[in-house]
């Protein structure tokens, strides 16, 4: 289904808690079969994952968020982990996570998540995070010293920081650099024109400063990613992912929106897949160093690969018997 040439507009009427999208159908919420994915054996790799994480007063992405692809990155010793709290400064129409002002600033935490890494037997970590608008630091430091965290107990280990904007702050995005993550990501979500309402909080500029900052500040690797289903057209998508090659951005994923509840963001299409093949072939023609695109895919899916093949980290010999 194309939406090239379509009237489209964003609106949001007043006291709306979702995005409409004017010019776009609505969207049965029966899920295709490309979407429907029949969850593979457990393998001895998830196994012991699982087992080392109960009882851990940790929190990780790939379950709190029912990720589709768990048994395979878990497979791949591959886990997000989710720092700063439960509870995010900001309100994002999409996000499950809960808004409101953080209970408690935990300093221990970054402690406690690497040595659940050690304990995992990780080769990649990707640690992000609930926005902290609240502290003065905007939870810089927590990012930066989990990492540090992480590669003194493990230094063969890949670690992904995925932040928000700290406010654009440069000092703060230094001081996470300065920790030296194999790879820096930071989400743009959506395309310019639906920014606003997706991200209210975010600016799309910014967030295209955060990466171009990053690129040019550091070694790492730099990424971001694009949730598809929101009204976006493909010449926008297109647009926005020029904009994050023009920064530099290296690595990029890109995956299809699923509306969590009625009060959140309104689906307004299913991409199919062969749109997605289409955005992976554009990005390897544009210079992203990897592109990983498909209806599943998430931002966290397949870190490492994706590290690797943007030569910010090498897969210890071990894991590649």
């Amino acid at each position: 289904m194309s939406f090239e040439g379509a009237f489209v507009t964003a609106l949001v009427p007043d006291g709306a808690t979702r995005l409409t999208v004017v010019g776009v159908p609505s969207v049965a919420q029966r899920k295709p079969g490309w979407l429907k994915q029949r969850a593979p054996l457990a393998g001895p790799n998830y196994r012991d994952i699982k087992q080392v994480m109960r009882g851990r007063s940790l929190h990780t992405v790939c379950e709190e968020a029912g990720c589709p692809n768990i048994s395979e990155c878990w497979e791949d010793r591959e886990a997000t982990f989710l720092i700063g709290g439960e509870d995010c400064t900001r309100r994002c129409g999409f996000c499950q996570i809960a808004t409101g002002r953080p209970k408690a600033y935990d300093r221990d935490e970054p402690r406690r998540v690497a040595e659940t890494v050690a304990d995992m037997g990780l080769h990649f970590a990707v640690v992000t995070g609930v926005a902290r608008d609240d502290l003065e630091d905007k939870a810089a430091w927590l990012y930066a010293e989990t990492c540090r965290e992480i590669h003194s107990r493990l230094p063969h280990c890949g670690v992904e920081l995925l932040i928000d904007d700290f406010q654009g702050d440069p000092k703060l995005l230094r001081l996470v650099l300065d920790a030296a993550p194999q790879v820096l990501a930071h989400n743009l979500e959506t395309v310019r024109r639906l920014f606003r309402h997706v991200r209210p909080a975010f600016d799309y500029d910014r967030s295209l400063q955060v990466l171009d900052r990053a690129r040019r500040w550091s070694d790492c690797a730099t990424k971001s990613n694009l949730m598809l289903g929101l009204g976006e057209s493909e010449d926008e998508v297109r647009e926005a992912m020029r904009d994050l090659r023009a920064v530099g951005c290296q690595i990029l994923t890109i995956g299809q929106y699923l509306q969590p509840t009625h009060k959140h963001l309104a689906l307004q299409r299913y991409v199919e897949p062969d749109e997605f093949v289409r955005y992976a072939r554009y990005g390897r023609e544009i210079g992203f160093d990897h592109v990983e695109s498909g209806p599943l895919v998430r931002s966290s899916y397949r870190a490492g690969r994706q590290a690797q093949n943007a030569g910010a980290w090498l897969r210890p010999a071990a894991a590649n018997a």
